[in-house]
């Protein structure tokens, strides 16, 4: 968990790359997708880090990842 906080920048946003398909998932995974505005495999999104932020992506840890700078 230590490498996920670490890639906090200065300026308070976060980027998150969608690694996993959302092929055969839950419809409540697939809407979490939409809601950090990823869609597609490899695409790259930068949001507010807020606890709401930081708790869709702990419920995608098998389909997201927090990308470094």
């Amino acid at each position: 968990m230590a490498k996920k906080e670490a890639a906090q920048s200065k300026t308070g946003t976060i980027k998150v790359k969608q690694v996993g398909s959302p092929i055969r998932r839950t419809k409540d995974q697939r809407a979490t997708l939409i809601g950090l505005g990823l869609n597609k495999m490899h695409r790259v999104s930068e949001l507010q880090d807020t606890p709401e932020v930081r708790g869709m992506i702990r419920k995608l840890p098998h389909m997201v990842e927090i990308v470094e700078d």
